[in-house]
């Protein structure tokens, strides 16, 4: 069914008020605190217990995050934004707001999340949160999905069109016999593949591509922007409105294709962002360590195993938390002076 006929008919549908919706999300962000205070937990009972509202609220809250937990869960990410966020910080507001319109009034935006679910939900092709996947498509192309991606496939007469809703692919494109064009659309633009293998990664303010054979033509979506050919060696990010950020490819880019984090002296903090796409769990890093440096080659499969090899390694240790609806939350901080 179309996604927003799915949202209708989750249990607890009716329109509840703005204010309430908002106050149902921040009780869920306070009560991912690890422990939950005993008071914290009987003034969220007390709040349940005042008005039909409330109850409302918060039961529309749990019907739409039980069916997203199997997936790569956009309310997961928003929520934890929102609990790592000062209390009272504008950014803790709008995603708080945003979560409100999505789960309680009936929207079918995730609003200021800058979030599609429903759209990943109906993909084609989709992988969850630490998952990979091979596909080789009617033409002879092969994709490989990296985790937490999705793909609408859109072959015609006149061309070859891959929708990238999220994620990352890798794509190694086959000859055509009928001459179409092969590319990839994001919401910032296309990447036209000149025959070719590469990769395009959608992110919330850009689109990154990574060339290791051929070319590609990467033309963002405000045609007044021009476009930039990339060559093999070649990489960029573009938004809808112009090119940026181009350099040259680590061929490490794309180790994840084999299942493994290929780090050379990377900030121990963009490590730990990155391997958090593989993980359903939530990983941090304290601001004392970030700048420690990574080298080594991780294995992408075994998170817990990443993260004692860094505690070893790197003299540091592992917090972890759980979660108020399951997973953990492992924060990754210096260990304590002794004596």
């Amino acid at each position: 069914m179309p996604a927003s006929d799915w949202y209708k008919h989750t249990p607890d549908a009716a329109a509840v008020p703005q204010h309430v919706a908002e106050r149902a999300l921040e009780w869920l962000v306070e009560l991912q605190a690890q422990p939950v205070p005993p008071q914290t937990i009987a003034a969220w009972t007390r709040w349940r217990a005042e008005h039909a509202d409330h109850e409302r609220a918060w039961q529309r809250i749990e019907s739409v995050r039980g069916r997203l937990l199997p997936l790569a869960s956009p309310l997961n990410s928003a929520v934890a934004q929102a609990a790592l966020a000062p209390r009272g910080s504008p950014h803790r507001r709008r995603i708080v707001k945003g979560l409100a319109v999505a789960l309680c009034a009936g929207g079918a935006a995730w609003g200021t999340a800058q979030y599609t679910p429903w759209r990943e939900w109906n993909a084609d092709y989709r992988t969850a949160v630490g998952e990979r996947r091979a596909l080789t498509l009617a033409d002879g192309t092969r994709l490989m999905l990296n985790t937490g991606s999705a793909v609408n496939v859109g072959f015609s007469p006149a061309e070859r069109r891959i929708r990238l809703v999220a994620g990352e692919i890798l794509a190694t494109t086959a000859k055509d016999a009928a001459h179409r064009p092969f590319m990839v659309e994001t919401a910032h633009g296309t990447a036209h593949a000149l025959g070719t293998r590469y990769t395009v990664r959608h992110m919330d303010d850009a689109t990154e591509v990574r060339v290791f054979e051929g070319a590609v033509r990467i033309a963002p979506r405000h045609a007044a922007a021009g476009s930039l050919v990339l060559q093999a060696g070649q990489q960029a990010r573009f938004n809808a409105a112009g090119v940026h950020a181009a350099g040259r490819v680590d061929a490490s880019a794309i180790g994840w294709t084999d299942g493994f984090i290929i780090a050379r002296s990377m900030r121990l903090d963009d490590f730990i962002a990155e391997l958090g796409r593989y993980s359903r769990d939530t990983l941090a890093c304290d601001p004392a360590i970030a700048d420690r440096r990574v080298s080594g080659s991780f294995p992408l499969d075994d998170i817990d195993r990443v993260i004692e090899t860094l505690a070893t390694t790197l003299d540091v240790q592992a917090d972890i938390g759980h979660r108020f609806w399951g997973g953990r939350r492992i924060r990754m901080g210096p260990r304590p002076q002794r004596g």
